[in-house]
């Protein structure tokens, strides 16, 4: 008996077992599954919605820029896997970014290449600074969006500028936009909020009705244009600044070799005066920038600017050296010569004092003639005065910015051009008082002593 109980206890104990183990399994097995059907009704989160581009339209009067505190455009386009069907779109922008809702539009395009465009019916909604696009439905999965919102204003301090994006599908599930990189945004000086500004007044804009006076004298362009001319301004004066000095020494030094008695230094000075003063500077600006990287010489444009320009000048400042030591009498050598002086004496401390002084009016007018001439420089693209307002009539098509660079070159010019009428004026004061004088001491030396 003892055994039999034991037997038939084990065999219980043996069935008992494996139908717990079933049990439990059994069970798990349906959590997990109800587990499974609960998530499902719950919205999921979306991972194939893509980024393929997104942009801001340059609004800048030069290059790719966009400014800060004034009008731009952004643009998202995105592909969605074959089993998603966009519902909606949000752009959440950065705080203090100003936005429209007015014309903004939510486009597909079709095609392999995307180039076929689609109208989407869509109703843009905005709270806080967030813009989303409703699509109304009948949008095939898969599809490849574009949206476009306009009249987006980004602050005008600038700097690196985040707009986040989420989208929502039609079966419910959510997901954010990857790969929208941050927007590099140009922060906006004083002088271009004034241009800005410009533009809305009414007074401008019938101002700018007029063809004429929106090509030559745009007012906001003038604003705008000003301070980057300026950059011009400062490089164009100290080429001159440095050529001018330079071409007064190889000038004079050319005057006396073409008055030497020898006939080999009068042949160099004759032969160099003609050929430059014969040939345009533009011409020879071409030469030394591309003639010379060929001939294995390479030279920064500044200095080669000054180069060119001062050796140009020097030409003339020979002739106009070379006439004002003429112009000195032969008896103020005779002079110097009775009073002990050698040829080189006599030319440093009597003849070219006097030189200088005869000839100041002539070589101010040769320093504004080769100011100007710094505008030719543009053309082998040193950034100079001409040079700046080129590449803003680049971008604009206006031709106001070459109003600026004239008057750039006249803030100059005229008041040198002033200097030398005053100058003229003094010398020919002197020269007057001199030969009066001379005249009234003859005129009492007969009254005293006839």
């Amino acid at each position: 008996m003892s055994v039999g109980f034991d037997v038939k206890n084990d065999y219980a104990v043996a069935n008992v077992r494996p139908n717990g183990r079933i049990r439990a399994v059994a069970l798990a097995v349906a959590c997990a599954t109800a587990l499974l059907l609960a998530l499902s009704c719950l919205p999921g989160t979306a991972q194939a919605l893509s980024t393929s581009t997104f942009t801001a339209r340059p609004n800048g009067d030069a290059g790719s820029q966009v400014l800060g505190g004034t009008e731009t455009r952004l643009t998202w386009e995105g592909q969605a896997a074959d089993d998603e069907s966009v519902k909606q779109l949000s752009f959440t922008l950065p705080e203090g970014t100003a936005y429209g809702l007015d014309n903004n539009r939510l486009t597909l395009l079709t095609g392999p290449d995307h180039m076929t465009r689609q109208k989407v019916s869509a109703r843009f909604t905005a709270e806080g600074s967030t813009i989303t696009a409703h699509l109304d439905g009948g949008v095939v999965p898969g599809a490849y969006y574009r949206v476009e919102l306009y009249g987006v204003v980004f602050p005008a301090a600038g700097g690196s500028m985040q707009v986040q994006g989420t989208y929502a599908l039609e079966d419910g599930r959510q997901g954010s936009l990857e790969g929208m990189a941050p927007l590099a945004i140009t922060s906006v000086s004083p002088v271009d909020q004034l241009a800005k500004g410009l533009e809305q007044q009414d007074w401008v804009k019938a101002w700018n009705s007029n063809k004429f006076l929106r090509l030559f004298l745009n007012p906001p362009l003038l604003v705008s244009s000003f301070p980057v001319v300026l950059n011009g301004f400062f490089l164009a004066l100290g080429i001159v600044a440095v050529a001018f000095p330079l071409a007064i020494p190889v000038g004079l030094a050319f005057a006396l070799m073409r008055m030497s008695r020898f006939r080999v230094l009068r042949g160099i000075a004759t032969t160099y005066v003609n050929v430059v003063r014969g040939t345009p500077m533009f011409l020879q600006i071409y030469i030394a920038f591309f003639g010379l990287p060929l001939a294995g010489f390479e030279i920064p444009s500044f200095p080669l600017g000054v180069v060119v320009l001062g050796m140009n000048s020097g030409a003339y400042l020979c002739e106009i050296f070379r006439g004002g030591i003429q112009s000195i009498s032969k008896g103020q050598f005779e002079a110097a010569r009775s009073l002990g002086m050698n040829a080189a004496q006599t030319m440093v401390h009597v003849v070219i004092p006097q030189t200088v002084r005869r000839v100041l009016p002539t070589m101010t007018s040769e320093f504004i003639l080769l100011y100007k001439d710094t505008s030719l420089l543009a053309a082998v693209g040193v950034m100079e005065v001409v040079m700046y307002a080129k590449t803003i009539v680049a971008s604009t098509g206006s031709i106001t910015p070459y109003i600026v660079a004239a008057f750039f070159y006249l803030v100059l010019t005229l008041p040198l051009a002033k200097l030398v009428g005053l100058l003229e004026r003094k010398l020919a004061q002197n020269d007057t008082g001199t030969s009066a004088k001379s005249k009234k001491g003859k005129a009492a030396q007969a009254v005293f002593h006839p």
